[in-house]
C-alpha cells in the first residue's frame, strides 16, 4: 500500500513539474508574441524590416539563447505540430482574408488569379519534382520514393506572400495586391489538396486511368470546397437575419459569427475537403451577407476581432518557425554531412526560382492577350513583383514537409532529417534574404507618384473594405443596372474579352432580386428595437 500510495505522489509530482514547464513556455512565448508586436511597430517605417521577418529573427535568437542555456539539449518552447498550425492557427488568418478583401478586384482579376494560383501552383510542382528526381538521386541522400519526389514538388511550390503583402499597399496598387493575395490563397489550397491526393493514391503503379482518377478528384475537392464555404456563409446570414439575434445581445451574434466561420473549417476538414478554400468563401459571403445583417456595434466587433486574430496568428507561426528551425535533433543527423544539406537546399532554392519564373511570364503574356486596354495589362515591372513575391516559403511548406518526413515532429532517419533541415533552410533563406529586398525592389519597380488607371482603385479604403458589396459599391450597383442595356457576347473569344462590369451588371440584378431578399446585406436588415434599419430606414424598400 506504502509503494502504491508512493508511486501515486511520484507520478502527481510529475505531472506537476510538466504543467510547471508548460506554463513557463507559454509566459515566454507570450512574452516574444508582445516583443515582435512593439519590435515590429518600432520597426515600422524601416526600408528593409517588416513584422514578419522580425518574428523570424526573434524566434531564431530565442532558439540560440535556449540552446546555450540548456547545454545543447534543446532549443525549442513549443513542438512544430502541423495540427496546431492547420487546426488553430490557419483558420484566422484565411478566414480574414477572404472577409476583408476588396470583392470588386478580387472578382475582376478572377480568371488570372486561377491561372497563377492553380495552372501556376501546378506547373511549379511538376518542374520542381522532376528536377529533384534528377538531382537528389545523384545526390545519394537516402532512399526517396516517387510519392516522395511529388510531396518535395508540392511542399516548395507551396508560397508565402505575406512579406510582399505587407508592403503593397491596396488602396495604391489594388490590380498587384488583388493578383498576389488571391494567388496566395489559391496556392495554398492547391498545395493542400495536391498534398493529400500524393497520400491517398498508389503513385508506385501510376496509369491513366490513375491518372484521371486524380484530376478528378483534385477537381472534385477544389468545387466541393468552394461550395460548402459558400453555403455555410448563406445558413450563417440566414439565421441570423432571421433571427435577428443582436436585438437582446451582440455578444451573442458575434459569437455566432466566429463560430460558424471555424464550423465550416471544420466541416472541411471532417469531409476530407480543403479547410482553406472553405473558409476563404465563407469570409468572402459573410463580409457580403452576413455581415450587414448584425448590429452596427457588432459590424466594428467583427472587422476589429478578425483582423486582430489574424494578425497575432501570423506573428506566432512565424515566431513558431524561427524557434523550431534551432532544433538541436534535426541537425544532429546532418551534422557529419552538412555539405550535402547545403547542396540539397541550393538545387531547391535554384528548381524554386526556376519553377516561378516557368509560369508566371508565359501566363502573364497569354492573360494579356484577352485584355483589352493597355492599363488592363501586366506590365513586364508588374510581373516582375508577382515572380518576387512567390519566392518566399513560410509555415505551409514546413506543416507539409513535417508531415510528409516526420513522424509526430520527430526523425530517426538521415534521409527524412536532410529533407527537413533543407526544407527550414530554404524557408529561413526566402523569407529573410528576399523578404529583406521586398521593400527595396518594390520601391524601385514602382516609384510613388501618379498612378496609372489600373493603380487606381474604385473601392473604398482598406478599412472599410467590407463595407462594399461583392462586386462594387451600392451607388455603382443602382447606375449600372440601370440605363444600360447589357449586351450578350457571341462568342467564347467576346465572352472572355468582354468588360467585365457587364458579368457584374448580371450579378448585381440576380443579387438584388433573389439573393438579398433571402439572406439579408445592404438594406435587407428586418426592423427591430434598435436595429440599423429602424435608425436608417430601408433603402431596398
Amino acid at each position: 500500500m506504502a509503494f502504491d500510495l508512493s508511486s501515486v505522489v511520484s507520478k502527481l509530482q510529475m505531472v506537476s513539474t510538466s504543467d510547471h514547464a508548460s506554463v513557463v513556455s507559454m509566459n515566454l512565448f507570450v512574452a516574444l508574441l508582445c516583443a515582435c508586436i512593439v519590435i515590429g511597430h518600432l520597426l515600422e517605417e524601416n526600408r528593409w524590416m517588416n513584422e514578419s521577418i522580425t518574428a523570424l529573427l526573434i524566434g531564431l535568437c530565442t532558439g540560440v539563447i535556449i540552446l546555450l542555456f540548456s547545454g545543447g539539449t534543446s532549443s525549442r518552447l513549443l513542438v512544430f505540430s502541423e495540427d496546431l498550425f492547420f487546426i488553430y492557427l490557419l483558420p484566422p488568418i484565411i478566414f480574414n482574408a477572404g472577409f476583408q478583401v476588396k470583392k470588386k478586384q478580387f472578382f475582376v482579376n478572377f480568371m488570372t488569379i486561377m491561372l497563377f494560383g492553380a495552372i501556376g501552383t501546378l506547373i511549379s510542382c511538376t518542374i520542381i519534382t522532376l528536377g529533384v528526381s534528377q538531382v537528389l538521386k545523384r545526390m545519394n541522400i537516402g532512399p526517396l520514393e516517387i510519392g516522395d519526389y511529388l510531396a518535395i514538388g508540392v511542399i516548395f511550390a507551396a508560397t508565402d506572400s505575406v512579406c510582399t503583402l505587407q508592403v503593397l499597399n491596396q488602396d495604391e496598387t489594388p490590380l498587384l495586391y488583388s493578383l498576389v493575395f488571391g494567388e496566395g490563397v489559391v496556392n495554398d489550397a492547391t498545395s493542400v489538396v495536391l498534398f493529400n491526393a500524393i497520400q491517398s493514391f498508389d503513385l508506385e503503379q501510376i496509369d491513366l486511368s490513375i491518372a484521371l482518377q486524380f484530376i478528378g478528384n483534385f477537381l472534385y475537392l477544389f468545387i466541393t470546397s468552394t461550395l460548402l464555404g459558400v453555403l455555410s456563409g448563406l445558413l450563417s446570414a440566414y439565421i441570423i437575419k432571421k433571427l435577428y439575434i443582436g436585438r437582446h445581445s451582440t455578444d451573442r451574434e458575434v459569437a455566432l459569427m466566429m463560430l460558424m466561420a471555424y464550423l465550416s473549417y471544420m466541416l472541411a476538414e471532417l469531409c476530407y475537403l480543403s479547410g482553406i478554400l472553405t473558409v476563404f468563401f465563407c469570409g468572402i459571403v459573410m463580409s457580403h451577407y452576413t455581415w450587414h445583417n448584425v448590429t452596427e456595434s457588432s459590424r466594428i466587433t467583427t472587422k476589429h476581432a478578425f483582423a486582430t486574430l489574424s494578425f497575432v496568428a501570423e506573428i506566432f507561426i512565424f515566431l513558431y518557425v524561427g524557434m523550431d528551425a534551432m532544433d538541436i535533433e534535426k541537425w544532429r543527423f546532418v551534422s557529419d554531412s552538412p555539405g550535402t544539406s547545403v547542396a540539397v537546399s541550393s538545387v531547391l532554392l535554384g528548381l524554386l526560382l526556376v519553377g516561378r519564373a516557368a509560369f508566371v511570364f508565359p501566363l502573364s503574356f497569354l492573360s494579356n492577350l484577352f485584355k483589352k486596354t493597355q492599363s488592363e495589362k501586366l506590365s513586364f515591372r508588374q510581373q516582375v513583383i508577382i515572380w518576387w513575391a512567390g519566392l518566399m516559403r513560410g509555415a505551409v511548406s514546413i506543416a507539409l514537409a513535417y508531415n510528409q518526413f516526420t513522424m509526430l515532429g520527430h526523425t530517426q532517419l538521415r534521409t527524412n532529417a536532410i529533407m527537413i533541415t533543407s526544407t527550414i533552410t530554404v524557408v529561413l533563406v526566402s523569407t529573410v534574404v528576399f523578404g529583406l529586398m521586398t521593400k527595396p525592389l518594390i520601391s524601385l519597380l514602382l516609384p510613388r507618384g501618379p498612378r496609372t488607371n489600373s493603380m487606381i482603385s474604385t473601392d473604398p479604403p482598406t478599412p472599410k473594405s467590407v463595407t462594399v458589396p461583392l462586386l462594387g459599391s451600392a451607388q455603382e450597383s443602382e447606375a449600372d443596372i440601370g440605363g444600360h442595356e447589357i449586351h450578350r457576347p457571341g462568342s467564347l473569344r467576346a465572352l472572355l474579352s468582354t468588360p467585365t462590369h457587364t458579368v457584374h451588371r448580371l450579378w448585381r440584378k440576380f443579387d438584388n432580386a433573389f439573393m438579398r431578399p433571402v439572406f439579408g446585406g445592404r438594406g435587407f436588415v428586418p426592423v427591430a428595437p434598435g436595429s440599423p434599419s429602424e435608425r436608417n430606414g430601408h433603402q431596398w424598400r
